[in-house]
């Protein structure tokens, strides 16, 4: 390797940085489906062409996808060294979530990128496609005990080879959807990300020569590897433990733990796993590649300096029992894994901040609410509409929670209401911020949301979510968030889930509605230590109720926001106003 001067590495990563940012932009502007087009839940990268490791990310790709790419590039590189017969031209399909994936709706592209016969390095692109078959629209099966009710399982093959398109694949793709045409659409922006992403990147290759590039790829990891040492060294040495559970797995009521025990040895860090849960009957099991990955992405939250590649994790040692709840294998199912990589980042974001009190956050919403609702036009064509939402984000040493927020697992946003209604036969009557649902605390959790869906048409409906029983919890004395809700309208009233947070075969006509109430985040601190200026904003702006300010915050407060000073001074020193 040689030594590369500042300026270059500047250039090249800016460069490389840029390509995969454009495969990102490429997929979001042709995709069908707007879970990929307007919620981004996609991601392009570069990758090592021996090791699969993370060369390079886009800034807008999903975090969770960054890490657990890496691992789908080793499968493809499995596979090849087993099969052979890889060449120039060549792309792999595949959507396995025990090798290398996540759930099943996300499908991953991989190719091979050859500079004088031999492979330089990968690129894939990975992207949500909307339905791929299962026993419930949309792919997220809150009553699933295998995969196999949760849709089709393609291991990596070739859907292109030498540059000539494999059809049989197609087909059998096509054949295992409710709306082939939007997997169509989806498939062909990621092909067409891939094609200008390997075109972007040979003219770097013909600037700068393979060598150049080679060595600035080694740079990059090993700054991240140095960043991320660096970065555990500043935590002291030592043992830190924190633990959540999950409310149910969809088939058994009880709760599903999931533990970490922290160790800190100087520049190293081993994350122990093996006190969680083991696998689970229900869809909230996930495998390890998707544990790995999404510790990768709650390390980004805390050491936001370290760039985003391979480098990071060297430093890093992972302990997680083979068949556990964190690491299962065929064919346990794995639709609602979201759920548990939420848990999962918020207990290594707690366990560490048990060794640093400053980088103290309290839990978020920790749901994406997945909700589908499937059934047909009054033109017959048939419809599914796949949605996550949002809730608020938890308070901290430095500032409030932001409200309506999406969760830590990524950067994709919510669907815009305007975006669901015109693709789908649904009104929304209620899309609003919720009252009360953030933690009370002295820098308060951000405020959940409540979503309301009239449906136009007849429609089977499914929610795979989470925080129904154990709420976000605060921090450094701040208070828990509420629990998240959903409600159905029946001719006999409301109606809400026998498992809180789960439901499936829910057969609804046109008319009806369902509602969603979203947790907010945990507080940070003791509430009564809330500037009262800052209470009364929050009730005048229907974030906190006056009841609340009165009996969590001590504040006497009028809906308007007018403070009664005395009432206040007399409720904040212990006695009754």
């Amino acid at each position: 390797m040689t030594t590369l001067d500042p300026i270059t590495l500047a250039v090249l990563k800016g460069r490389l940085e840029q390509i995969a940012d454009e495969m990102d932009a490429t997929l979001y502007r042709s995709a069908f489906n707007p879970t990929i087009a307007e919620a981004r839940d996609a991601c392009h990268g570069i990758y090592h062409a021996t090791t699969g490791d993370t060369l390079v990310q886009g800034q807008g790709g999903l975090p969770i996808f960054v890490g657990a790419m890496a691992f789908a590039v080793r499968a493809v590189i499995a596979k090849v060294a087993a099969d052979g017969g890889l060449e120039e031209g060549d792309t792999f399909i595949f959507n396995d979530p025990y090798d290398g994936g996540t759930h099943l709706n996300d499908f991953r592209l991989v190719r091979p990128v050859f500079r004088n016969g031999k492979v330089f390095c990968w690129i894939a692109s990975v992207g949500h496609w909307l339905d791929i078959g299962g026993n419930v629209a949309g792919g997220y099966n809150p009553k699933a005990v295998e995969s196999f009710q949760e849709g089709m399982r393609i291991p990596p093959v070739k859907l292109i080879a030498a540059g000539r398109m494999n059809h049989d694949i197609l087909g059998i793709i096509e054949a295992n959807s409710r709306v082939p045409m939007s997997n169509w659409g989806d498939l062909n922006g990621q092909l067409n990300a891939l094609d200008l992403g390997e075109g972007r990147l040979r003219a770097l290759l013909d600037d700068y020569g393979d060598r150049t590039v080679a060595d600035a790829f080694e740079a990059f990891s090993d700054r991240a590897e140095t960043l991320m040492r660096a970065a555990i060294a500043s935590l002291p040495d030592g043992a830190y433990s924190f633990e959540d559970v999950l409310d149910n797995d969809g088939i058994v009521d009880e709760p599903l733990t999931v533990a970490l025990d922290v160790t800190i040895a100087g520049d190293t860090m081993t994350l122990d796993f093996t006190r969680s849960s083991g696998a689970c009957k229900g869809p909230i099991n996930i495998s390890r590649s998707t544990t790995i990955a999404a510790c990768y992405v709650a390390l980004k939250h805390v050491f936001t300096e370290v760039p985003a590649n391979a480098g990071c994790l060297r430093p890093i040692a992972f302990e997680i029992t083979d068949g556990s709840l964190l690491a299962a294998g065929p064919p346990k199912p794995v639709a609602g894994y979201t759920e548990t990589i939420l848990r999962l980042i918020g207990v290594v974001l707690g366990a560490l901040a048990k060794a640093d009190p400053s980088r103290a956050t309290a839990a978020p919403f920790g749901t994406i609410n997945a909700l589908s609702i499937a059934g047909h036009r009054k033109d017959n064509s048939r419809f599914v509409m796949f949605s996550f939402f949002g809730g608020g984000l938890g308070g901290n040493p430095a500032t409030d929670g932001l409200n309506h927020a999406n969760n830590p697992i990524s950067t994709a946003t919510i669907p815009p209401v305007e975006i669901l209604e015109a693709a789908y036969p649904v009104m929304f009557t209620q899309w609003a911020l919720r009252p009360d649902s953030a933690g009370a605390g002295t820098h308060r959790g951000g405020v959940g949301a409540i979503y309301e869906v009239e449906l136009l048409a007849d429609a089977d409906v499914a929610l795979l979510g989470e925080r129904g029983k154990a709420a976000p919890f605060g921090v450094a004395g701040g208070g828990s968030a509420a629990l998240n809700r959903f409600t159905w309208q029946t001719d006999d009233g409301e109606a809400n889930p026998p498992m809180v947070s789960k439901i499936t075969d829910l057969h609804l006509k046109a008319g009806k509605r369902v509602r969603l109430e979203t947790p907010g985040g945990g507080g940070w601190g003791p509430p009564e230590a809330r500037p009262v200026a800052a209470v009364a904003h929050d009730v005048a702006l229907g974030f906190v109720s006056p009841a609340q300010a009165r009996d969590v915050y001590k504040v006497a407060v009028a809906v308007d926001g007018v403070v009664d000073e005395a009432a206040t001074r007399m409720l904040r020193a212990g006695g009754a106003a």
